[in-house]
């Protein structure tokens, strides 16, 4: 049986921390707060794929309570999350996201942002879509706070 979920995951910018994006550190006057690496394209992924077979979101896998994992790289998280799909009888299709910001420019890295995720993630690089867009200037995000991302993931699963 094939299974669709959803993920979206936001972060502000912070003063003093390297922007990390499906893995990939970006030039930028600011990263993005967060326990992890902040790395919100791993984040929505994340909870998307999650979210294909029932599971609850990362907070509740990755707490930000747990000291243990603090600045734990986005793709160790993708990892754990994709072993626990392989270790309950299913198998990542596909995952397909967009990242939100008004800054700065992603086209540059998305190639090397789909590697990382293909990787990390033990599928196809044809399987794995990121995009950008901006707000249009409109909100906080528009406002340059911070940056979105959404995303979609396909997961094969046997029938139980």
């Amino acid at each position: 049986m094939n299974l669709t979920g959803i993920g979206y995951d936001v972060h502000r910018f912070a003063a003093g921390r390297p922007l990390i994006l499906g893995g990939v550190e970006i030039p930028h006057s600011h990263g993005l707060d967060g326990h992890s690496d902040a790395d919100v394209l791993a984040h929505a992924i994340a909870d998307a794929v999650l979210g294909a077979i029932g599971e609850r979101d990362i907070g509740h896998h990755f707490p930000n309570s747990d000291e243990s994992i603090r600045g734990i790289s986005s793709l160790e998280i993708l990892r754990k999350v994709a072993r626990l799909i392989k270790n309950s009888g299913g198998r990542i299709i596909n995952v397909d996201a967009t990242l939100i910001a008004e800054a700065p420019k992603i086209a540059p890295h998305v190639k090397e942002m789909r590697e990382n995720l293909s990787s990390a993630l033990e599928i196809p690089l044809a399987r794995v879509g990121v995009k950008a867009t901006t707000n249009e200037r409109m909100g906080f995000l528009g406002r340059g706070e911070g940056i979105a991302a959404m995303a979609v993931a396909s997961v094969e699963q046997a029938d139980t």
